[in-house]
């Protein structure tokens, strides 16, 4: 599948959100071998013009035909649209790289990290799936540790930015937060609560049962895929916090044997996709507003769990683009190892 993998045409699905936007960027940024670049998206969009490589091309509306001759098709869409057109995508001879949760847990379909399980790649069978945005960020980092040291459990709190739940939100954010310090009344009508100097549990559907939204549950059954390893113990909390780009993660992880904080911080230093921030002197850790922009996750304060007198535990806190590596960076980086492209330093 894919029948031109050396210079491929590429075609976006969801091209003016604000992932599909950064696909563009990236792409360009990373000079992706592209033979040619389709933009596509829903009626209310076309004939919209975005600039690629110091030319403008204009957005095209999402049909069943509108994959004649693609290559690689990077979808930054609602599951609903990844269900109805990517199969079509795979028909065509394409390979789709899915932004939404829709083939994520199907168990032919890879679900992709690619500094940590890249190899799964080879087994896609038209379409490879990128992971949810907190569960990346979450546990990016800590594949190193996993590998030297198997992680048992993984206790995970997220504070998720405007970002995660696109544009509108994004906007919702700035606007209400514009009112609120003008003392005027705001309406939110994006998310379910006023977002303005508030948090609030994440904004997806609580299973009666288990108390555990669909956000965090994701977290917790990505974690396992993309570890492969179905016995590791996950626990999430997942918060919407009024910072309108870059999420955060507060993680504790257990492994199978003791393990120093000294070690992990040493790891950091290395990990693919990772910059080491853990400035203890200056009380300088991991930020949204560094991480916002960059293609690396920021890591540090990086500590012995005191609750843990087995010395198994290492508490950390985290800070990435959810628009960069939580979704648009991953898909290219996915798509590079398709047409083989060398990693970038």
């Amino acid at each position: 599948m894919g029948s031109n993998l050396s210079s491929p045409l590429v075609a976006i699905v969801g091209a003016t959100g604000a992932v599909g936007v950064e696909m563009i960027r990236c792409l360009e940024e990373r000079n992706f071998p592209l033979s040619g670049l389709r933009l596509l998206a829903s009626p209310r969009s076309t004939g919209r013009k975005l600039k690629f490589r110091d030319r403008e091309i204009e957005v095209e509306p999402l049909t069943e035909q509108s994959f004649k001759g693609v290559d690689i098709a990077l979808f930054s869409a609602s599951g609903t649209v990844s269900r109805q057109f990517a199969p079509i995508v795979v028909k065509e001879g394409a390979i789709v790289v899915d932004n939404s949760s829709a083939f994520r847990m199907d168990a032919d379909t890879p679900l992709v990290v690619p500094e940590i399980n890249a190899g799964e790649i080879a087994r896609h069978k038209g379409i490879i799936a990128n992971p949810n945005c907190a569960a990346i960020i979450s546990i990016t980092p800590l594949w190193p540790v996993h590998q030297r040291n198997p992680i048992k459990r993984l206790i995970v709190a997220t504070y998720q930015a405007a970002s995660g739940a696109g544009a509108a939100a994004m906007e919702e954010l700035r606007a209400s937060t514009e009112a609120y310090l003008q003392g005027r009344e705001y309406k939110n009508t994006v998310l379910p609560h006023p977002y303005a100097f508030n948090l609030f549990s994440h904004n997806t559907k609580i299973d009666p049962v288990t108390g555990y939204n669909d956000e965090e549950m994701k977290v917790i059954e990505e974690t396992k895929k993309i570890f492969g390893d179905p016995d590791i113990r996950v626990s999430a909390t997942c918060v919407r916090v009024p910072v309108l780009r870059a999420h955060s993660v507060a993680v504790t992880f257990e492994c199978e044997r003791p393990i120093a904080a000294a070690e992990v911080r040493e790891l950091m230093k290395t990990a693919p996709g990772v910059k080491l921030v853990d400035d203890w002197a200056n009380n300088y850790f991991p930020m949204p507003k560094d991480a916002s922009g960059q293609d690396d996750i920021l890591v540090g304060r990086i500590r012995q769990d005191l609750s843990d007198p087995s010395g198994k535990s290492v508490t950390l806190f985290s800070a990435g683009d959810q628009l960069l590596k939580g979704a648009a960076l991953n898909a290219v980086q996915i798509a590079e190892k398709l047409v083989k492209v060398p990693a970038l330093a």
